[in-house]
């Protein structure tokens, strides 16, 4: 985990940068509080959760002499206790034959990928996974998809471009199904400049599952690119509108990402952060940790970050 960690903080470099050159103060005066908070927004923390840090510093530390390491400290604190309640572990529901996962987001933010990653650590862990190339529209996607699915060795069900992405997504459901599958993940289109479109395929595709599985689907997972800072917030309300979306996942936390999204994500909705991904590989899709995340954002020394982990409330990952 310590080289995931590393991979974390140099793709919230961006943010922890900015943040770095106002822990240069050693006394927290009114100027310094400004500035801090100043960056917090440039950050993508957004004002709120700016403007509770500041005022926590200006109750427990306004006036005094502090090191750099303790602002970090003490922010790192802060922003844990926002992003806590909401790094849940994706778990797959064995009472479920299968867990069917509806992925969805806008074109461009690594659905395709995310789900080509989480079917291979899956069926790594012996469950058997199944895939739909819901996104018709995208030969592109398809491809990727089936590509994924032939490296894993886990079936992937498709049909011609343009074809009915509510028909593909029953007769995966259907197979997986009558195959005892553990894990069925759906692709689905991100045509959000036509939401109306977009709404009707995505309602129609859990209404012709439901003619098979009521229930079903069993998670709506949005996936969201986290260099897209404040967009990801319109991104999240815009789908919620569309679908029940029951989780998150942030992709491409890379050097030029503005980590702090994902706090104001957790404050403004509260949604669970399941994963979080740091490059192309298949390792660097993980489960989301509050902690790390925290300390990762506000950069710092490896000394710092074993202290920040003993001092935080423990992960809810299990």
């Amino acid at each position: 985990m310590a080289g995931f960690f590393s991979r974390l903080k140099q793709g919230l470099s961006r943010s922890s940068a900015r943040l770095g050159a106002v822990f240069t103060h050693r006394r927290l005066d009114e100027a310094a509080l400004e500035e801090l908070e100043d960056e917090l927004i440039a950050a993508d923390l957004g004002p709120a959760i700016a403007q509770r840090v500041i005022e926590n510093f200006r109750r427990s530390r306004f006036g005094k002499d502090v090191t750099s390491d303790e602002i970090r400290e003490a922010l790192a604190h802060e922003i844990a206790q926002v992003l806590n309640p909401v790094a849940q572990p994706f778990t797959i529901d064995t009472n479920r034959k299968p867990h069917v996962v509806l992925v969805v987001g806008v074109n461009g933010v690594g659905k395709t990928t995310t789900i080509g990653k989480m079917a291979r650590h899956y069926s790594e862990e012996g469950k058997k996974v199944m895939l739909v190339a819901g996104d018709t529209f995208r030969a592109a996607a398809v491809e990727q998809l089936d590509v994924w699915g032939k490296r894993s060795n886990v079936p992937v069900i498709s049909g011609k471009h343009g074809a009915d992405a509510a028909g593909l997504a029953f007769d995966g459901l259907k197979r997986a199904t009558e195959e005892h599958a553990d894990l069925l993940l759906i692709d689905t289109a991100g045509r959000l400049h036509n939401k109306s479109a977009l709404m009707e395929e995505l309602a129609k595709i859990i209404r012709v599952m439901r003619k098979f599985d009521e229930t079903a689907p069993h998670s709506v997972l949005l996936v969201l690119d986290a260099t897209t800072g404040q967009n990801a917030i319109e991104q999240v309300r815009v789908f919620r509108e569309l679908v029940n979306v029951t989780g998150l996942i942030v992709t491409k936390l890379d050097g030029s990402a503005r980590g702090g999204i994902v706090v104001a994500l957790a404050e403004q909705f509260g949604l669970p952060v399941h994963l979080v991904g740091v490059g192309e590989q298949v390792e660097d899709l993980r489960p989301f940790l509050a902690e790390e995340y925290a300390r990762g954002l506000v950069g710092g020394d490896s000394d710092l970050a074993a202290r920040l982990v003993e001092t935080q409330p423990e992960s809810n990952e299990t």
